[in-house]
This record gives C-alpha cells, structure tokens and sequence, in this order.
C-alpha cells in the first residue's frame, strides 16, 4: 500500500472531482482537524465505539480508545472515533440477539461509505465482538480486535462468585426459600465488582478468545481483566498496529480462512466455551464466504478435551485464567498435541504458531496439560431426530449428578427417555411451571418453543429452565431441557439448544404435545419423539389447516425486518440477503455523493 492508493484519498485528495474533496474536507476541519493530516498520506484509522451508558459491560472503552488514538497517532495514523449501535445482553427487551444484525448492517455501511482506510473494532459484550466481525468480513478493509477484557473476580468471603453462573443458582435458593429477594440481589451483585464484561466463560469471554483464535487481535490481548494497566497497553499497541496493518494492506480476507474457524472450534471447546459461538463464529464465516456447520463443531471439537478449568464448566475465574497464560496457553498445549493448524495468519503479521510457541501453561491446575484435561471430551454434540435437523449440546457443562440420574442406565448408556411438559414462550413458562396439574418430577423433559429468531424474536436465551419450586425442595435441582431457544453462556445447564428449523417456521417442536415422551440418545447423536410417522404427520396436517405455529406480533419496524430475513440458528442466524455481499471495499467502492 503506498499513500496514493489510500482509501481516504478518494474523499480527502482527489483532484479529479475538487467539489466533492472540499465539501469532504471543509467540514471536518470545524473542530480543529489540520488540512495537512487528511492531506498528507496519513491512514485514516476508524475507531469503531462500542461503549456506551446503555452497554456498561463496554463503557471502559470510552477511556480506553484514548489510548488507541494515541497508538494510531504515534504510527502515523490519522484516529476517527465513531459510535455503534449499543447492545447489552443483560437489559435488552426481547433479545440482545435482536441487535447483532441490526449493529453489523450500521458497521457495514459506516465502514464502505466512509473515509477509513483501517478499522480498529472495540468489543466485550457477547454480540459485540460477532456483530464487528461479521462487518469486518463483508467490507474487508484492514481490521484488528480490540476486547474491553473481563471484570475482576467476584468474590463473597472466600467464595469465588462468577457472573451469570452464580445467578442461576441462586435463583433456585430463592426458589427452594434458603435466601430472600433482597439477598438474591446482594449476592448476585457480589460477581460483579469492576468494569468489564462477565469474569467467567460466557459468551463474552468465549467471543473475544474466539477474536484471538481466529488471528483477529493481538496475541494474549483477549482475556486481560479491563482493569489491569496490561489493558490500557494493548490497546495502545493495538492502535499502532491498525496503521501498519493498512501500509501491510492484511485484510480480514487473509486471516479468516477456513483453517482459521477450525482452530476456533477446536479452541472454543477447550475453554469449555459458550453455547452461544456455534451460532456466531458460524455468522462471522459464512460472511467471510465459508460455509461451516454446526456437523463441523461436532466432528472438529467433540473429542476436544477441556483444558480451562473456569467457570461454568471449571472452577476458577478470569484473572486466575489471564495470570495461568490465557488463551496462549491454551493455544500452546492443543499445538504441541497436534490439534490446530499453526501456520494461520494473524494480524500481528505472523503464525498462530510463532505468537504462542513460548506460551507454556504457568498453572497446569487452571490451565490443564492436554494429557491431564478436566473432561476427556468437552465440545458440542449435534443432535438430530423427528423434531429438528440441528441441536446443540454442550458437554464440557453435563454434572456428575445429571450423568447419574439420566445417562447412567447399563443397559442404554447416554441415553434416556422421559415425559415432556412444553411451553410455549419464557411467559407460559414462569406462569406455569409451579402448577402442579402439569404433574413435572424428576424424570420430566421441559421443553421450550417458540424462542428461536422468528418465535421470540431474535432467539431469547430461555432453554436453561430450573425445576418447579416443589422440586427444588426436595432436591432436585435441575431437569433436562430442550428448545427452539438459546440459554446463556454463563449457565452449566447440559440444555439441548437451538433446535433449528424452529416452531415458528414449522419445526418439529411446534408438533409436541404434554405427555408425549421423548428418548435421548447421545451416542447415537438422536431426539426422537415416540410416536408413529403416521400420527406425527397428522399433526403436521392438523397444524398447517390451524394457521401454523402462532407466535407474538412484531412490535417494531426491525422486528418484522428482521423475521422476514433471517436464516435458522444453526446458519448463524445471518439475514438471508446479506451473506452474499463481501469485500465490498475493494469490489464496489461507494459512489460519489456529488
């Protein structure tokens, strides 16, 4: 790349149409911007502002781009902050999963249409980091990651208190009448004692270590705690960076490879990551032009052993996982058992292989040797059946106590049967799960529909169901739970998820009646409900001459944009349309607005 091929140029310097440039230029200048910086052949670096008081997981980064900007400026660069659209899991009504697309169309445009020759992209809560990677893919100008790290740990007395993981078992305390409302909030905000996003494996941590798996953002940077001063310094080497990645023209194109999303499934199940990032990390590839399925999480990460021993699926939490080697490490031991592939590229310019050949685990009790794992095998089953062509499980989460109760039979091993009790969105659900009509015990299946991207909208984080209150009583503290839905990365519910079709196109789940039973096989990799074809399609019949499967009304313009677009969640949950649009920097630059 040479200053006269910069992408700014054609709105900054280009004397060809003199009109165009000065009406450009003019108005930047108004806030004390130099001619001399949009003239000189300085890259003009975007800042892509994920932080905000709607997003306070993200809203360090209001102060932490300050030191990106001087980073961008030290190597020559020219810093444009911009803002995208907040997304918060925590408080956004119906689903935070809503704004990812909506946040990746904004990016996308903001990135073609404007004057940016690189990009450094600012993410930590859970949506953030797929919705910037997915944008990065489509425009492919020069871009690198910038996570806003985790929190520090939580801790009540000695008690390690993670985030999210200590709220689902709270709830069941309140549930079993052990606390009070009043306690269950003191004690939940006990796991939040800093900036940052969630101190354990959710899907915020799982997300930014995938950003670093995938070669997307500086070695080691993804799991620093947001208020460690190791964090202000990454993101000032971040933003020198991002200047050298435009003179190296390194794209996302030459770094998001079909090896790449390998490594990040083989890496996700060691950390014992998020249910969530099969449906991310496979959005962000096939917006970079790969197709990669959820059969591909099974057969690359199934065997994959679990190697982080941190919340939910271990014990311990982000800082004890940052100060053991961090991703690195972990990166370090699947290598050396020959699990990844090592020559991919990063945005540091070099092999996964060379930025971690030195990363040897400084705690082999947080971060495992590959011979001595926690779990022998801790990725994802495919599960396939009568009711769906895709669901997930997540084994790494899968307790002592759950493989007792259900998948300990000698004469079918990891296998079960049991009665289901369905729901028909989380409302039907906390309305009746105390009703003792429905007749729920401890073998019952709950089932959870009309929660995928078009029931809910946008797929609601709603599977991982806890038991009746009467149940919780007596001990039993958890049930098997299948859905159309999601459930959040932070909880170790063994919950299968994402059945996909859903019910709300004509899943098999929209079929299901209470009563009905179900046998699980994981061995096998099989859902299957116990009735004959004959009578299931009946059911179909019957459904189809009712209307179909009725869910809510769309509530706003975007809500109704986005059903009539969007794929299953085993596609990633992408807008149908907008995955065949890539590299539009290069292959359609924006036309002239003069």
């Amino acid at each position: 790349m040479t200053a006269e091929k910069l992408r700014s140029r054609w709105w900054f310097d280009n004397p060809e149409h003199p009109g165009t440039t000065a009406l450009c230029i003019e108005r930047y200048m108004n806030y004390g911007i130099t001619l001399e910086e949009l003239t000189g052949g300085k890259p003009i670096i975007g800042i892509a502002q994920s932080g905000s008081d709607l997003t306070p997981c993200n809203r360090h980064h209001i102060e932490l781009v300050k030191r990106v900007k001087d980073g961008i400026r030290e190597a020559g660069g020219v810093p444009f902050e911009f803002p995208m659209h907040p997304i918060h899991e925590n408080a956004r009504r119906p689903t935070a999963a809503l704004d990812r697309n909506l946040a990746y169309l904004g990016l996308v445009e903001i990135l073609h249409g404007y004057p940016l020759d690189g990009v450094v992209l600012t993410t930590g809560c859970d949506k953030t980091t797929p919705a910037c990677l997915m944008a990065a893919a489509t425009v492919n100008i020069p871009a690198i990651v910038l996570s806003g790290g985790p929190m520090l740990n939580g801790w009540r007395g000695n008690e390690r208190v993670g985030s999210g993981t200590i709220i689902w078992e709270l709830r069941k305390r309140l549930a079993a009448g052990d606390i009070d409302y009043d306690e269950f909030l003191s004690r939940t905000t006990n796991s939040a004692p800093s900036i940052g996003h969630c101190n354990t494996m959710g899907t915020a941590s799982t997300m930014n270590s995938m950003a670093e798996a995938l070669g997307m953002s500086l070695p080691g940077s993804a799991m620093i705690p947001a208020p460690y001063k190791e964090r202000a310094a990454v993101a000032y080497e971040t933003g020198q960076r991002s200047v050298a990645m435009v003179w190296e023209d390194l794209r996302p194109s030459d770094i998001l490879t079909r090896a790449a999303f390998e490594n990040a499934i083989v890496v996700c199940s060691a950390l014992g990551g998020s249910s969530n990032a099969p449906v991310h990390v496979n959005a962000i590839a096939r917006h970079s032009g790969i197709e990669l399925s959820n059969d591909d999480w099974q057969h690359l990460g199934h065997e994959i052993p679990l190697l982080a021993n941190i919340m939910p699926a271990g014990a311990y939490l982000s800082e004890e996982f940052y100060r053991a080697g961090g991703v690195p490490a972990i990166l370090h031991e699947l290598l050396k058992a020959g699990r990844l592939h090592g020559d991919t590229l990063t945005v540091n310019g070099r092999s996964i292989a060379a930025n971690v050949e030195h990363s040897e685990t400084r705690d082999p009790e947080i971060i495992r040797r590959y011979d001595n794992p926690l779990i022998q095998h801790a990725g994802f089953l495919n599960l396939k059946g009568n009711l769906f062509d895709s669901a997930l499980m997540k084994t790494s989460v899968i307790s002592p106590e759950f493989r007792q109760r259900f998948l300990s039979d000698p004469d079918s091993p990891d296998a079960f049967e049991g009665r289901v009790v369905v729901f028909d969105g989380s409302e039907d659900y906390h309305a009746r799960i105390d009703d003792p009509a429905l007749g729920i015990d401890a073998r019952t299946i709950l089932v959870m529909r009309g929660a995928g991207p078009v029931g809910h909208p946008g797929g609601a984080e709603v599977v991982n169901m806890q038991p009746p209150e009467v149940l919780i009583k007596a001990g039993v503290e958890s049930l098997p739970c299948l859905g159309d839905g999601r459930q959040s990365g932070t909880s170790g519910s063994p919950s299968i998820l994402n059945a996909s079709p859903e019910a709300a196109i004509g899943g098999g789940l929209a079929l299901l009646e209470t009563g009905d039973r179900l046998r699980v096989d994981l061995k096998n990799g099989e859902v299957r409900l116990l009735i004959d074809d004959t009578e299931l399609e009946g059911r179909r019949q019957h459904l189809e001459t009712a209307g179909g499967y009725q869910y809510p009304a769309h509530q706003t313009p975007w809500q109704e944009i986005q059903r009539s677009l969007i794929e299953p969640l085993d596609r990633g949950m992408t807008l149908d349309l907008a995955t065949k649009y890539r590299d539009v920097a290069r292959r359609s630059p924006p036309r002239d607005n003069h």
